[in-house]
């Protein structure tokens, strides 16, 4: 699982506009690395092990020769507080990371593939994510 080393603030604050309704990404909105990519069409929080669950699928598709690249990086803390435990009291404890992705970002790249692998495996990884994506390729017009 991806979670950084070390952070500044254990608990940040809430972000006061949902992931969704904040806009279009302006930051990584361009294939860098490989021939096709993961776009995100949706905005939301994509937790470490959402990431994870992406990543081996397309370890297992892109074969052994095969390219991957992650382009997100889980950073902002995210807690929770326990089962069954009232209101106020302080904010609950950390229990992992996420990123927060908006609509138009790159997620993920496939290199040295066919097109057809390609897909596929972006297409099994989307659906591991709680957004809706869309495949993209260098050969499209953003």
């Amino acid at each position: 699982m991806l979670f950084p080393k070390k952070v500044k603030h254990r608990k940040w604050q809430t972000a006061r506009k949902h992931p969704d309704k904040r806009g279009n990404a302006t930051r990584g909105t361009r294939i860098v690395n490989g021939s096709h990519g993961l776009k995100a069409t949706s905005g939301a929080r994509i937790t470490s092990n959402q990431i994870e669950s992406a990543r081996k699928v397309l370890t297992r598709e892109v074969g052994k020769f095969g390219k991957y690249y992650i382009r997100i990086f889980p950073d902002r803390p995210i807690t929770r507080k326990a089962a069954e435990v009232g209101m106020g009291k302080g904010k609950g404890d950390p229990q992992g990371f996420c990123f927060e992705t908006e609509p138009g970002r790159i997620l993920f790249e496939v290199g040295n593939v066919t097109e057809s692998v390609a897909k596929e495996a972006l297409r099994k990884a989307g659906t591991k994510l709680p957004i809706t994506t869309k495949i993209v390729s260098t050969n499209d017009i953003y």
